[in-house]
């Protein structure tokens, strides 16, 4: 499958892929390695979720005003900032040497993951004609899989043994290393378009609530949250089950790698499964078995066993964030695409800071393998949302399906904007 989209123009998304890669493979490393380097400085399941809740706490409030600036202007300043700001994290984070410390680098990195997942995806959605949304936001976000599937095990080799401490603040600094890399695939990647591609030329700004009452906009925003709360949860407390299970952190890295893996291979059939079910019906169906799936790792299964439900978990999970940069991007009014999306990005941080604060104090009261049972109850939520709206006149509901044009190229949800007129 191309990775292209315009002759003369053929390389941005090969480009951005590469440089996403290495970004969130730092972010990856980083995560868990917060996590060892917290326990080496006495933290326990409490401030193991503060920790990861405040990872997201600085971009739940800078989301819309980067949207609203990115509507207007250019994508691409975004993404060297976020690179800045995601290897600073990291570099600081391995020098830290308090919970608090730890806690306010964690949140510096995951700001700066946000700069550049906002300038990234309105990138995509500015150049990417309507009928290319769902293949380029599903070759986009094998980027951030291939940096989820080797970020982890980099991090697994690298912390261990009896100096927890040190370790981790080593994986810490190279993580920062890796992120610095994708200043080498920053280079032209936005260039100008006209037509539905072209940014909005300045004028009044859609208010956030008229974008949150858009058909489609809600249940993409619900579902991205749900998807992306299990995968956090999912990094941030597999190191603490494995501690507690006698599991090596090498393990826990390939196990985490192998989620990585079938997340990989699930974005690279999306195209027949959606002509298959409908995007409706895929949501619905992976939400669903990710719930279940999610809710078994809480039983004390053997290694080989968590690997198997790991790789299900992966491909079900590796569903909902393309599908879910697309409809919202296409329910969106036309000058409000980019703060639409960083609305469904502050829903997910909104998930980052409920989800493990959550999660550490269910871990707290009821121990380490409880949070995955809420993760598995918030994933068929996230399912019931998809066949709530799988039930509409259109046959799609929230995720429409529109009906395609004469030359053989879907407009933009023209059911959708019948309905807002």
């Amino acid at each position: 499958m191309s990775l292209t989209t315009e002759p003369g123009r053929r390389s941005w998304l090969l480009r951005l892929v590469i440089a996403f890669s290495f970004a969130q493979g730092a972010v990856s490393m980083a995560r868990p390695a917060v996590s060892y380097r917290a326990l080496s400085l006495g933290a326990d399941e409490r401030a193991i979720g503060v920790i990861a809740g405040v990872y997201a706490l600085l971009p739940l409030f800078a989301a819309v005003p980067l949207g609203r600036r990115t509507d207007h202007g250019r994508c691409a300043p975004l993404l060297p900032v976020g690179v800045v700001l995601i290897a600073g994290g990291c570099a600081l984070s391995g020098t830290a040497h308090s919970l608090a410390a730890l806690a306010a680098w964690s949140g510096v990195m995951g700001l700066g993951h946000l700069s550049f997942v906002i300038g990234a995806q309105s990138i995509v959605a500015r150049q990417s004609a309507p009928a290319e949304q769902d293949r380029n936001f599903g070759h986009f976000t094998i980027g951030a899989s291939l940096g989820q599937l080797i970020g982890p095990i980099v991090a697994g080799a690298l912390i261990g043994g009896p100096r927890l401490a040190s370790t981790s603040a080593f994986a810490l600094v190279v993580a920062a290393v890796v992120a610095a890399v994708s200043f080498t695939s920053l280079w032209r990647i936005e260039h100008a378009r006209t037509g539905t591609g072209a940014a909005a030329p300045a004028g009044p700004r859609v208010p956030v609530g008229r974008i949150l009452r858009t058909r489609g906009v809600p249940g993409g925003i619900f579902i991205s949250l749900a998807v992306l709360s299990a995968t956090d949860i999912l990094t941030a407390y597999l190191p603490v089950v494995g501690e507690h299970r006698g599991i090596a952190p090498s393990v826990v890295g390939l196990l985490l790698s192998v989620r990585a893996a079938a997340t990989i291979a699930c974005r690279l059939v999306m195209t027949p499964m959606l002509r298959w079910l409908g995007r409706a019906a895929l949501l619905a169906t992976t939400c669903l078995v990710a719930g279940v799936v999610c809710a078994g790792v809480a039983l004390p299964v053997p290694v080989w066993g968590l690997g198997l439900m790991l790789a299900v978990l992966g491909f079900c999970l590796g569903v909902g964030q393309p599908l879910s940069m697309t409809t919202v991007v296409q329910a969106a009014p036309d000058d409000a695409r980019s703060t639409a999306l960083a609305l469904r990005l502050t829903g997910n941080r909104l998930g980052q800071v409920a989800a493990p604060a959550a999660a550490g104090l269910v871990a707290g009261v009821a121990g380490v393998a409880a949070p995955f049972l809420m993760l598995g109850a918030l994933l068929v939520g996230a399912a019931g949302v998809g066949m709530r709206g799988g039930g509409g006149s259109s046959g799609e509901g929230f995720f429409p399906q529109p009906a395609p044009s004469r030359n053989g190229a879907p407009p933009r949800t023209p059911l959708l904007k019948r309905r807002r007129g």
